[in-house]
């Protein structure tokens, strides 16, 4: 006798077909995985050819001006080159050996204007934000929008009358014009106060009050730390500008060993075209950047340490 097929239990004939359902489901989820898998690595791939453009694009004058001040006035003439030449020595003894040209004047001349600017900008500018972002008095926002309007007027417009107050006051082919009014600015006030906003607690303040300490005490010790990722930028920014600074310079000083390195090459620039030479003026560019680079990498460190610690308490 052929035995019978025994019937499955309804058990397992559910099983298998939650089995074949689930199966169809698993590779459909697999696929889209792979697919969104994908498209990350090729954003990703995308995203990293643009920044490195973008890089290529900000190093690459860079390299220009670093090549160029190793070749001849007549090699730069004949036009672009990615290879560096043989004149490095020849450009750079040309320069310093240069009787009319007060480079290394020129150079502390630039170095003290922009670290007395940029220090006493940044610690004035934070004494006034912390002022705005602790205290309140009245006319508090008035006073805080005409700062913020004072931002809109052009440099510029306002060298004139501050020419004629240095003129009437015997400041002019002095430093002083070049240093004092650069230490109010409205920019660097707006840009602490906003920072204070969002990182410092009114409540720490008023628990060092609390045990004791006077205002400029918590101040100098307790918003002066916490500042420290903001007042670097500010100083970068502050230095930058104020070693870059031609226009108002230009009028107030006169005396040649008083002149900044902007004033030194444009006085190269507009020198006789019978000495005028392009790789003098290439190698005193390069090293005028070279204080900029030396300062952004003293202060980056403090740049990061900022973003770093906004980032975990965010």
């Amino acid at each position: 006798m052929t035995s019978m097929a025994q019937p499955l239990p309804n058990s397992m004939i559910e099983e298998k077909l939650q089995n074949n359902e689930q199966q169809p489901m698993k590779i459909d989820i697999d696929r889209k995985a792979r697919k969104t898998k994908v498209a990350l690595i090729v954003r990703k791939i995308l995203v990293y050819i643009v920044l490195i453009f973008l890089t290529i694009l900000c190093i690459f004058p860079f390299y220009i001006l670093i090549v160029n001040c190793t070749r001849s006035n007549f090699e730069i003439q004949q036009g672009f080159s990615f290879t560096f030449g043989n004149f490095f020595t020849y450009n750079w003894n040309s320069l310093f050996d240069d009787t009319n040209i007060p480079m290394a004047r020129a150079l502390l001349n630039s170095l003290f204007i922009s670290l007395c600017t940029a220090v006493l900008t940044v610690y004035f500018s934070s004494l006034t934000a912390y002022a705005f972002h602790q205290y309140r008095f009245k006319g508090r926002n008035a006073l805080f929008t005409f700062v913020l309007l004072i931002m809109m007027v052009p440099t510029t417009v306002s060298s004139l009358g501050l020419l004629t107050l240095c003129a009437k006051y015997d400041l002019l082919d002095t430093y002083y014009p070049l240093i004092i009014p650069a230490v109010a600015s409205p920019i660097t006030v707006f840009y602490m106060r906003q920072y204070l906003d969002s990182v410092m607690p009114k409540e720490l303040v008023e628990a060092a009050r609390v045990d004791g300490s006077g205002e400029l005490s918590i101040f100098h010790r307790i918003v002066l730390p916490i500042l420290k990722p903001a007042m670097a930028v500010q100083f970068i920014f502050s230095f930058v500008a104020s070693w870059n600074n031609y226009f108002f310079p230009a009028l107030v000083i006169q005396s040649t060993n008083k002149k900044t390195i902007p004033l030194i090459i444009a006085g190269l620039q507009a020198s006789d075209p019978t000495t005028f030479d392009l790789g003098k003026v290439y190698m005193l560019m390069t090293i005028a950047i070279i204080p900029l680079l030396f300062m952004y990498l003293l202060l980056s460190k403090f740049i990061i340490k900022g973003v770093t610690l906004g980032s975990v308490k965010g």
